[in-house]
């Protein structure tokens, strides 16, 4: 046997036993009480806490083989840690302790006529495969928000984050073992071998439940194509700023620019400003100029060139753009019809903001805009679980099938119906 496929075995057999104890662990954390699930996720924060001098080494050497990577500006903000970070780590699996435990609630009940009482329950989904890249606070989200809805969950983060994810993971497997629980619970890839991806990707022989990918679209769009099981994911985050005729300028321009400037590189981040023609005389240079004063390029139609001289002009391709950086497309549109319509043809369904005073208007883009987060008056940033007050989210979904919006603990639970009866036989 070649050393290559030896290799290969190796991998194989390594990533089929995460699979096996993982479904292992799932089944025992589908019966484990609030208090246990609770107590392993304070352990947790407790853990990241003792350990954050280490934690932050860590990830100093994975910023060090990033920079030498030269993988830019703002992949680097999303892979640093700091103590105001980790602390929100923290912080965030705390946010998570005090949130209601969905596993067993009732979600409806009845009794039909032969006198069955029949009781729609939350259930976990079972086993969850959460593939990411750059994000290091993933680690910790994603176990988090798994463990408190009962699923076990096998995490793979990309080679950038490796040695960051490595010690959050080891603290939530000694966070588990003190509590009483498997740690097989939360389960870590670490290898960067890109195989792995696939074979968590075909489910590791029906033992994961469902795939969540957290990156950029080359991920996405590999996961979608590839994975055997279903998946929650958005491919982009092409969110748009629609500033409407009747919009009040300071408020539009504070809106905007925390949508664009507050961190250009998560998902939430404002990459399409519409004017309306209407208020463009008044709107757009004081927008525009807002942007470009805040290091912020702009690429735009004709009427945004005018605007400033300082405005490159826009191509087809601006408009379908996920920059993830200090860039956005502006584009002057004669109405809501037409905003709507830009957002139909060139958005993601992630996340649009209509800026107005006019109420009639904004429920008409509320009605009108099929996105999974739709606002008036309010930054696309805002597009988190934890600030929808759901806690750490473990991601959003694009999709149309079970959940849509950010993904946090409901979203990663099923049903089941619980019948209970008093002997009853169906006739023949």
């Amino acid at each position: 046997m070649s050393e290559a496929q030896k290799l290969d075995d190796n991998l194989a057999t390594m990533m089929g036993d995460l699979g096996v104890k993982g479904r292992r662990a799932a089944r025992r954390l589908a019966t484990a009480s609030t208090a246990e699930k609770d107590a392993a996720l304070q352990e947790a924060a407790n853990e990241l806490r003792a350990d954050a001098t280490n934690i932050l080494a860590a990830n100093a050497e994975d910023m060090k083989l990033a920079e030498a990577q030269n993988v830019g500006k703002a992949r680097l903000d999303r892979i640093m840690l700091d103590e105001a970070r980790l602390e929100g780590i923290a912080q965030a699996l705390e946010a998570i302790i005090k949130l209601d435990d969905p596993v067993g609630q009732s979600m409806a009940n009845w009794q039909v006529e032969n006198g069955l009482d029949i009781t729609r329950v939350r259930v976990p989904l079972g086993v969850i495969g959460v593939i990411y890249e750059s994000r290091p606070n993933v680690t910790a989200d994603a176990a988090a928000l798994c463990l408190k809805s009962g699923n076990a969950v096998i995490l793979r983060g990309s080679s950038e984050i490796q040695n960051s994810a490595r010690l959050i993971h080891g603290c939530f497997a000694r966070a588990l073992t003190t509590a009483g629980l498997d740690p097989n619970c939360v389960q870590i890839v670490d290898t960067p071998d890109r195989a792995a991806v696939g074979m968590m990707l075909a489910g590791l022989d029906g033992n994961i439940d469902v795939i969540v990918p957290r990156g950029g679209k080359s991920l996405v769009g590999r996961v979608q194509e590839e994975a055997r099981v279903p998946v929650f994911a958005h491919l982009d985050g092409v969110c748009h700023v629609y500033v409407h005729a009747d919009a009040d300028l300071d408020m539009a321009r504070e809106v905007l620019l925390n949508a664009k400037m507050r961190r250009t590189g998560i998902c939430g981040a404002a990459e399409t400003l519409l004017v309306d023609a209407a208020c463009a005389d008044t709107h757009l240079p004081a927008l525009v100029s807002a942007l470009l004063d805040a290091d912020c390029a702009v690429r735009g139609d004709a009427a945004a060139q005018k605007a400033d001289a300082r405005v490159s002009a826009a191509q087809e391709q601006d408009w379908y753009e996920e920059y993830l950086d200090a860039v956005i497309a502006v584009k002057t549109v004669s109405g809501l019809d037409e905003a709507v319509e830009h957002i139909a043809r060139y958005g993601s369904g992630h996340t649009e903001a209509i800026v107005t005073a006019d109420t009639k208007a904004a429920e008409d883009f509320l009605n009108r805009v099929d996105s999974a987060i739709v606002m008036h008056n309010a930054s696309t940033q805002f597009a988190d679980g934890g600030e929808f007050g759901m806690g750490a989210e473990i991601g959003i979904a694009t999709g149309r099938f079970h959940a849509r919006g950010p993904v946090g603990l409901e979203q990663l639970t099923s049903f089941k119906y619980a019948v209970r009866g008093a002997g009853q036989t169906r006739p023949k």
